[in-house]
């Protein structure tokens, strides 16, 4: 028999997600996000799964947008980096790909590429994130060079908000876009799941949702997934495999961390940091078990994980299922509570998923 741990993708979830998001977009079309092999959770399978709904893909893999132009796929699809090398675009143009263009060796790259066909083309600016785009400066020459080649078909404006999801919020960066675009009658793609879910304003004409989709809240510590009426995509469950009973001051895992103040019953569970469970995870990290809540206890080790099964009926043992996250009804478990406890965030969740684990494609 094969080990017990097993995600489970269930795409009418996406969908569903999708169908949240084009709720809030409005009359604005929508790029899912499908970078990092669709959030961990499967490039084409997502695709498919969106594929009568969406209006285009959004990415960063060449790799990944060959793949999806091989599966058939003629949507849009936007290059959120762009091309890396010049001799990229002639692959570009071939595959019908948009390139968000950030930097002018970019700008100078397609305009000397002289392409057979007119391109169409994202412009980033650089409203406070500080990682890609132009600054006004930069811009103003950028779009001069591009309307003066005359190689365009459209032209997008766009920038990517670094406080969407903080108290803080868009208001300057989108003051900013707004000063440096000066007022020009092109269309804008600026939302993330974020802002598209916290500021109508910020809708634009194209939304780029991403770990929405995927079932995560992009703010839970505003808002869970849950009352954002999102559903997890991803279930990431396994069994135990062991029950032990524990003294006073009997210890568990690496480095004895974990010490046991009464009696106690624990749970040995076939998960590790070797199947993307975080090594980091601390003793207190939920899981759900028999329709309850419980916690780990100690380290999580490359295999297995320890539970606490203390408040758990003495019927629940070896073979019993156990959601890491994800799941429904009162064995649901947000992948942003686990995230939470660990210290980071639910997209390193789901795109640590390890090749050793099982997928299973539910609807």
């Amino acid at each position: 028999m094969s080990r017990p741990i097993r995600a489970r993708l269930d795409w009418s979830a996406l969908r569903h997600n999708h169908t949240v998001a084009r709720r809030h977009a409005g009359a604005a079309r929508i790029w899912s996000v499908v970078k990092a092999d669709a959030y961990g959770h499967g490039l084409l399978s997502a695709a498919r799964a969106l594929a009568d709904a969406t209006d285009g893909f959004a990415l960063v893999e060449l790799e990944g947008a060959m793949a999806l132009r091989d599966a058939g796929m003629t949507h849009p699809i936007l290059m959120l980096e762009g091309p890396y090398r010049a001799d990229d675009l002639p692959l570009f143009a071939e595959l019908e790909l948009t390139p968000v263009l950030h930097t002018m060796w970019q700008v100078d790259a397609l305009i000397d590429a002289c392409l057979p066909t007119r391109q169409a083309v994202y412009l980033k600016l650089n409203t406070g994130m500080n990682r890609l785009g132009f600054d006004a400066v930069e811009f103003n020459t950028a779009l001069d060079r591009l309307v003066m080649a005359d190689c365009l078909e459209s032209l997008t404006l766009m920038t990517h908000f670094a406080d969407a999801d903080e108290v803080r919020g868009i208001e300057q960066q989108l003051a900013r876009f707004r000063a440096m675009t000066g007022g020009r009658a092109l269309p804008a793609s600026l939302a993330n799941s974020a802002a598209l879910l916290r500021f109508p304003d910020a809708v634009g004409d194209w939304v780029r949702p991403g770990i929405m989709l995927y079932g995560s809240s992009p703010f839970p510590a505003m808002r869970t997934a849950a009352e954002l009426g999102l559903l997890p995509v991803m279930t990431l469950e396994s069994e135990l495999i062991a029950v032990r009973e524990l003294a006073p001051g009997d210890t568990v895992g690496y480095g004895s961390s974990f010490v046991a103040e009464r009696a106690m019953r624990v749970g040995i569970v076939a998960c590790g940091y070797a199947d993307g469970y975080p090594r980091h995870a601390p003793t207190g990290t939920p899981v759900r078990i028999a329709g309850r809540r419980t916690r780990t206890l100690g380290r999580v080790s490359m295999d297995k994980i320890c539970i606490d099964l203390g408040d758990l009926p003495e019927k629940v043992g070896v073979g019993e299922t156990v959601i890491l996250w994800g799941g429904a009804g009162d064995m649901y478990l947000a992948a942003d509570d686990v995230a939470t406890a660990a210290g980071t965030v639910a997209y390193e969740l789901f795109c640590a998923l390890a090749p050793r684990v099982p997928v299973i494609d539910v609807n």
